[in-house]
């Protein structure tokens, strides 16, 4: 299994360097007297030695502040930053019964992602809770650890995961045996773990918005040219008038990641916490950059390209913690084929082509172009680890037949109820085989009855 792995991880490095270079020399093809020379306007710097700290404070919160963040902002909003040479803000004025995009209406997430917040409460609630039983979601019986002052402090201040040296140095400070301290961490662990209850709700959230969001991502764009000719989003560039369809399904979607990034840490950690909190930075960033620069189409075409597999992985998730082995696996599989088919190849090979390559056949490269595009390789990057992870479940499932088992499951997340369950099981085992023990050695009947 590791050499798979092995043969797996070097499979996707050299699919990304492929990735990589396969555009760059497109776009180099391309760029044949076209050159970016980005300067950086310096900052005036003030003396305020002579003055008296009143009067410097003064000076600081009534002139250099406001010219600062004047200029902060003017710099921000420069035009050569986010357009190409010759066009700018003005392009993007509302006239003539045409309305654009505007950085302004993205104030309008804030309220929205809040308000995504409350409706998660009131779904996992009444709709999440009540699904879970129906479909017999049941919780393990957890028991708790006996409170030990010097136990509690090792776990909270040292580690949850103590070595045997230190379980037996544990042992002698407080009396209790070698099983007895493993045990209780081992319950001390489970008390802080997520219920499944917990887990289930949180995947059926997600499910119902992702499948939600995909079926409205694909009302909106089954009549529009661009989703069956990519080539076709740049065409009258920047000047593409907003539809009512796409500003919902922008400022739907930015709200609802702007929401998980809010949550994220009440919601259930896994192994791939830091590439969530990255994920959902770069698909913020990447939401509202092109919305600013009215990159609308390409938005919405990654935004459904996302969304047409992630609704599959989270009902794989709900039949996995309801229990239905076989339907979660077979569900999985589906998943593993369009994840791949969506984020390993449309995604870069015609996605990616086209706001890479194509761009620079109709304008020079300029600042939002570089960053745009650095965004999508971000993603690209989490695409390929999340493919590993992936790819190593379906070869695992196919190989064996094993259920299939997220494996961005934290260490720290796994409910360790069963092993003492085994525990128990085995002793019984040893009971019946050996009878019963006295000091760990079997206790033998003697009362005989002679026959009279």
């Amino acid at each position: 299994m590791e050499l798979v792995s092995l043969v797996v991880l070097v499979t996707f490095l050299v699919y990304i360097l492929l990735i990589f270079f396969v555009h760059v020399i497109s776009v180099f093809s391309l760029l044949t007297t076209a050159q970016i020379v980005f300067s950086f306007s310096g900052c005036t710097s003030f003396c305020t030695s002579q003055c008296d700290a009143g009067a410097t404070q003064t000076y600081l919160t009534l002139f250099l502040f406001p010219s600062m963040l004047s200029w902060l902002s003017d710099w921000f909003w420069q035009e050569r930053l986010w357009f190409p040479e010759g066009l700018g803000w003005a392009d993007l004025e509302d006239r003539d019964g045409r309305v654009y995009a505007k950085a302004s209406d993205l104030w309008a997430v804030i309220p929205l992602a809040l308000g995504f917040l409350i409706v998660r409460q009131i779904f996992e609630r009444l709709v999440a809770t009540p699904l879970a039983a129906l479909l017999g979601v049941t919780e393990k019986v957890r028991l708790h650890a006996l409170y030990n002052p010097t136990l509690e402090s090792y776990y909270c201040n040292t580690t949850k995961h103590p070595t045997q040296s230190s379980v037996e140095n544990l042992s002698k400070l407080t009396g209790y045996s070698v099983r007895q301290i493993q045990q209780w961490f081992r319950r001390r662990r489970n008390q802080d773990r997520p219920s499944l209850l917990k887990k289930f709700r949180e995947a059926s959230w997600r499910f119902t918005f992702y499948l939600l969001a995909f079926i409205a991502g694909l009302a909106a764009l089954i009549d529009k040219p661009w989703l069956y000719d990519f080539k076709e989003m740049w065409q009258g560039f920047p000047t593409l008038t907003l539809l009512p369809s796409q500003y919902w399904y922008y400022m739907l979607e930015l709200a609802f990641y702007t929401s998980l990034l809010i949550s994220v840490a009440s919601d259930v950690k896994r192994k791939d916490f830091k590439e969530q909190i990255v994920h959902h930075l770069a698909t913020i960033l990447l939401i509202s950059f092109s919305w600013c620069v009215n990159y609308i189409r390409a938005g919405t075409l990654i935004m459904l390209l996302h969304d047409a597999s992630d609704y599959l992985l989270e009902s794989a998730k709900m039949f996995n913690y309801a229990g239905w082995k076989n339907t979660c696996n077979y569900i999985f599989i589906i998943f593993a084929a369009i994840f791949i088919v969506t984020r390993l190849v449309i995604f870069p090979f015609w996605i990616m082509y086209c706001t890479w390559v194509y761009p620079v056949t109709l304008y020079p490269p300029f600042f939002g172009y570089y960053f745009f595009n650095g965004l999508l390789m971000v993603l690209q990057c989490l695409h390929i680890f999340w493919a590993i992870l992936i790819v190593r479940l379906a070869f695992k499932f196919l190989r064996s037949n094993e259920s299939v088992e997220d494996e961005r499951s934290d260490r720290d997340e796994t409910d360790e109820s069963g092993e003492e369950e085994e525990e128990k099981e085995q002793e019984k085992q040893k009971t019946k085989k050996n009878g019963p023990l006295l000091n760990g050695h079997p206790v033998f009947n003697n009362n005989h009855h002679k026959a009279e």
